[in-house]
């Protein structure tokens, strides 16, 4: 026979009175966000300050003391040039090279991917660039995931020319119209079914923009005999070879070139 248990209201509401504890205690330490972040921010500044002096670069394998670790670019470095003349000079290169290296980042895996494209075009008083492109290419899958781009330009003097900028893809008709060029049938083909045949109209066709950020490029006006002489009397000397003009153009400096164009339209 069973015996018969007496159970307290006390008994019974006590697991109920645990669980309520637990849930929404009463006593909960309280602790400022503020201070937290406080404290954060003062063991970053504690590990920052007790870092050991490092330069520019975030990679060293040299100290070179008071003396410029670079000395090649110090010896050819042209700042006294006028914003003017660096970007007159850079467009007459950009145009007699008529093709550059545009390198994009492949979003499936990080790697950076370069590919010959030809100069359609040029705006922004001639420092952005503009490309044709066919939009079911690698390329503008890359740029619609990191509009982030390189435009690089040599020449077989050894002179060249880096653009880096952000893209934009344009498929306005108008837009593709003003850039496009017969030549783009050996490219796109004709597939036959009366829209997808390389011309003006393909929707496969469209203007990609480059919108320069910063310039630094490389010319000289030495014959091939000259700096071979200067690269001789280094490699003696132990002097930096002179053989380039490296010239470099800010951000705030094509920002106030493409306004000035702008105004002058």
């Amino acid at each position: 026979m069973l015996k018969k248990t007496t159970i307290s209201h006390r008994g019974l509401l006590r697991p109920i009175s645990r669980r309520s504890h637990l849930e929404k205690p009463t006593r909960r330490p309280y602790i400022s966000t503020a201070s937290t972040q406080t404290s954060h921010q003062r063991v970053r500044n504690i590990a920052f300050n007790h870092q050991l002096p490092r330069k520019m670069s975030s990679f060293s394998n040299a100290d070179t003391g008071d003396k410029p670790s670079g000395p090649y670019y110090e010896k050819n470095i042209d700042r006294d040039v006028s914003l003017k003349e660096k970007v007159e000079i850079l467009i007459k290169f950009v145009s007699s090279c008529k093709f550059g290296m545009m390198t994009t980042r492949d979003p499936s895996n990080g790697k950076l991917v370069s590919r010959c494209m030809a100069v359609a075009g040029k705006e922004g008083g001639d420092i952005d660039l503009a490309f044709t492109t066919n939009t079911e290419s690698h390329k503008t899958d890359e740029l619609n995931a990191d509009r982030h781009t390189n435009i690089s330009f040599y020449d077989n003097s050894g002179q060249w020319a880096s653009i880096a900028g952000e893209a934009s893809i344009e498929t306005d008709r108008e837009v593709v119209k003003k850039y496009y060029s017969p030549t783009l049938k050996a490219w796109m083909g004709d597939l036959g079914d009366g829209v997808h045949d390389g011309s003006e109209n393909d929707p496969r066709i469209a203007v990609l923009k480059v919108k320069t950020s910063s310039i630094t490029y490389a010319i000289t006006d030495k014959t091939v005999m000259g700096r071979v002489a200067e690269i001789a009397k280094g490699t003696v000397t132990g002097e930096p070879a002179g053989i380039n003009k490296l010239r470099e153009i800010s951000e705030s400096e094509v920002q106030q070139w493409r306004a000035t164009a702008s105004r002058q339209a």
